[in-house]
């Protein structure tokens, strides 16, 4: 059980953790939703509550370095574990620089199987150098090495991004690559891109809410289904022309065809190895290529395969079940030592977050801990600019019913209005997402006091904060062709807000803004404010107790 604190008893109600997710502090107000929202509660809470600013990005959430955005996974497993470790990218980076990966039974078994069958080894993930997903390097290291082992061909299924890097850069990826597939091949080596389409088109589903994109994906991938170009590069261009105003993740699927046959579709006999570290948009698909009794779609066929992951992406489920760099190992998060000191614990999300509130809150854990209670509110299965409210007044409801209940201690949710609505690119949209979790808030604040409580309200990355690419230099929007301003539609660096909202000890708390303070220092915050010690391996608090 965790240590009970000497100076202070704990808030009497519960203490409640709110995730605005993709919620930044932006420098300039230039291209930010939320400058441009109309949001009384929080504006109201910024000017009367302590708060301070926590890094969400970089090796603060642990990533590779502070050039790389954070991201839900990364920002809820930090915020989870009162802890930072090293998150798949640098896992991955780490496992090539070093060569272990290539040590690793998983790859010497995708090689083995790839050249015991046809010779062919396909390789699906997300194409870009965003490193939220995947980055592009790891994938052409990956195909040094099949070519340096002897494997005869390879075959690439290109998921386009336009959502982590800017939304019409894909053939800033694809002709580099074409060309240096064609340079690396030669009469013994076989090596070029086989399909591929938008990110939010087809493959890269989560949390069960579009099992349709899967099954696109799979006839794109593994049955060479769909509309044939001779290049990635000729596909993405005419697409763009058919499509005007199509950013690259919503661009169609497309099968790459030599003499009107697909040239890479995945056979019985061949490996596959699904490139991406992150585990969200990775399950489904590996399900559909290791289920045997599969049902969420008719996969027509089901290739004999050698499958594995970059990472295990379900450590509970075991998906998939070979994976080429073992993910981090995380111990002792708030939920298990809350659960063993007896802090009875709720957490709500829609659909499209509710993976973060509770597997990544977790420690990449499927299962709950002693005392923990979830509520998933099922996400809408339309464009979110469509609908950038999403299912904030819903996840308002089950908050403020759980909190009248009284029989939690500690609540958490989080409201994904601002990231999934800010990925869009639609700025009209994310206004309005952000003046949806103002509203959610205006309603759960007033029971939190009724409660006798407090809320930490905070977010794990940037996103509506920053919906316009910025010159670097003058820190205007940069312009179309037509002068428009172009669409961000990736995380930001910006740091995120910690709010203190406290009606209950009479100005007796605060917060205190350190140089390091991060999303890792939450977990021993709250465990503060339920009157217990942090455990010793969380960073440290940020509560003042005046």
């Amino acid at each position: 059980m965790l240590q009970k604190l000497s100076s202070f008893p704990g808030v009497p109600g519960p203490v409640v953790i709110i995730v605005m997710d993709g919620y930044g502090l932006p420098k300039t107000d230039v291209g930010s939703a939320i400058a441009a929202a109309r949001k009384p509660t929080l504006d109201k809470l910024f000017a009367t509550c302590p708060n301070i600013r926590l890094k969400a990005h970089g090796t603060a959430v642990g990533m590779p370095s502070d050039d790389d955005m954070g991201n839900s996974e990364v920002g809820h497993n930090a915020i989870g574990a009162g802890q930072v470790y090293a998150q798949g990218a640098a896992l991955v980076a780490g496992a090539i620089a070093d060569g272990s990966i290539w040590q690793g039974q998983a790859w010497q078994e995708i090689v083995a199987g790839a050249k015991a069958g046809r010779g062919v080894l396909h390789f699906i993930g997300l194409f870009s150098d965003g490193n939220v997903h995947s980055h592009i390097d790891h994938l052409k290291a990956m195909v040094v090495q099949a070519k340096a082992e002897g494997v005869k061909t390879v075959r690439i299924h290109a998921l386009l991004d336009g959502r982590d890097v800017p939304e019409t850069s894909a053939l800033e990826y694809v002709e580099p690559f074409e060309a240096f597939l064609a340079e690396i091949s030669d009469p013994s080596f076989d090596a070029r891109i086989a399909s591929g389409g938008g990110r939010q088109v087809i493959t890269m589903d989560r949390y069960e809410a579009n099992w349709a994109l899967v099954e696109a994906g799979w006839k794109t991938h593994v049955l060479g289904q769909g509309e044939q170009f001779a290049s990635t590069a000729e596909a993405v261009k005419a697409l763009r022309q058919r499509h005007p105003g199509t950013i690259d993740q919503d661009l169609p699927p497309f099968v790459i065809g030599a003499n009107g046959q697909p040239v890479g579709t995945i056979e019985d006999g061949d490996a596959v190895v699904f490139y991406n570290f992150r585990g969200d948009r990775a399950i489904e698909i590996t399900r559909a290529f290791e289920e045997a009794d599969f049902d969420k779609f008719d996969r027509i066929r089901m290739p004999k395969v050698i499958y594995a992951g970059m990472l295990q992406y379900d450590g509970d489920l075991q998906l998939p079940k070979r994976f080429l760099v073992a993910p981090p190992a995380i111990k002792d998060t708030m939920g298990e030592w809350f659960a063993k000191s007896g802090v009875t614990q709720f957490a709500c999300s829609e659909t499209q977050k509710f993976g973060h509130v509770t597997y990544f809150w977790n420690g990449n854990r499927s299962g709950k801990f002693e005392g923990e209670t979830y509520q998933e509110v099922p996400s809408d299965v339309v464009p979110f600019e469509q609908r950038p409210w999403m299912k904030s007044a819903e996840i308002a409801d089950a908050m403020i019913a759980a909190l009248k209940s009284g029989q939690y201690k500690t609540l958490r949710c989080n409201f994904a209005n601002g990231d999934m609505v800010g990925h869009t690119g639609n700025f009209r949209a994310a206004t309005l997402s952000v003046e949806a979790v103002d509203l959610a808030l205006e309603r759960i604040l007033p029971v939190i006091d009724a409660m006798g409580g407090v809320a930490l309200i905070t977010a794990d990355h940037g996103n509506a904060d920053e919906m316009f690419e910025l010159d670097k230099k003058t820190k205007q929007p940069q312009l179309n062709a037509d002068g428009s301003f172009k669409a961000k539609t990736a995380h930001t660096l910006n740091p995120v807000p910690l709010i203190l909202y406290d009606n209950v000890s009479g100005g007796k708390l605060g917060l205190k803004q350190t140089e390091s303070a991060g999303l890792s220092n939450i977990a021993a915050t709250v465990a503060n404010l339920l009157g217990y010690e942090k455990h010793a391996k969380w960073d440290e608090s940020l509560l003042q107790i005046r």
